[in-house]
């Protein structure tokens, strides 16, 4: 399997469906079935019963998950949606950690 381009907490950019042209922050990634929560976006509105939380129950709007291929990390230098590389970085004590960073400025992504 291989790794993906997207984490939680990620800001995202929607690059293809209705929400086309958003941005929004990644809440969870669906490893399995290939898909993201993003706040804000494919708002879906879902019935619910009365409950604890709701004791009125009724339709409530909440998201629903997007495919990670519609999704693209924006840059943190430039705000604009960017590719994701990784390559290894040495810290000042000598060990080495996987980094992404940003295709179109090269700045890291965190």
């Amino acid at each position: 399997m291989s790794k993906l381009h997207i984490k939680k907490g990620d800001t995202v950019y929607v690059n293809a469906g209705e929400d086309k042209g958003k941005t929004g922050r990644v809440l969870k990634v669906l490893v399995d079935k290939n898909r993201a929560i993003v706040e804000g976006i494919n708002m879906v509105s879902k019935s619910t019963k009365p409950n604890a939380k709701n004791p009125q129950g009724g339709i409530v709007k909440q998201e629903a998950s997007i495919h990670l291929s519609n999704l693209n990390p924006v840059d943190p230098k430039t705000g604009k949606a960017t590719r994701v590389g990784r390559k290894v970085s040495t810290d000042s004590n000598g060990k080495k950690t996987l980094v992404r960073y940003s295709k179109k400025s090269g700045e890291e992504i965190k």
